[in-house]
C-alpha cells in the first residue's frame, strides 16, 4: 500500500512540532483545532495519532500524521461522522474537556 501525503517532513524543529501536536491529542478528547487556513474544527479524538513515514509529491520519504475526529451529533444530526485531519495542518489544540 503506498502512502501519500502532500506534504513530509524531515528537519528536526518541524518533526518536534508534530510531536509535541500528537501528545496534545489523546483517544477520547473533546478538542477544537486551528488550522493553519484559519478554520476551526471541532471533534473527539478516534485514536491518538502517529508519526508515519509518507511519499510526498516528488517522491521524497518524510514524516506527517492523519488524525481522525468523530464529529457525534450531539445538536446537528445531518453532521455526523467522522473527518480526517493532517496533523501538520494544525497550528494550535484547544481542549475542551478536563484533560
Amino acid at each position: 500500500m503506498t502512502r501519500n501525503a502532500e506534504r513530509v517532513h524531515t528537519d528536526r524543529a518541524e518533526l518536534d512540532r508534530l510531536g509535541h501536536l500528537i501528545e496534545q491529542l489523546p483517544n477520547g478528547a473533546h478538542v477544537v483545532l486551528r488550522m493553519e487556513d484559519g478554520d476551526a474544527i471541532e471533534g473527539i479524538v478516534a485514536a491518538r495519532p502517529i508519526a508515519q513515514v509518507f511519499f510526498g509529491p516528488g517522491g521524497e520519504e518524510g514524516t506527517n500524521a492523519v488524525l481522525r475526529l468523530e464529529q457525534p451529533a450531539l445538536d446537528q444530526p445531518e453532521s455526523a461522522g467522522w473527518r480526517d485531519v493532517w496533523v501538520d495542518r494544525i497550528q494550535a489544540v484547544r481542549r475542551l474537556d478536563p484533560e
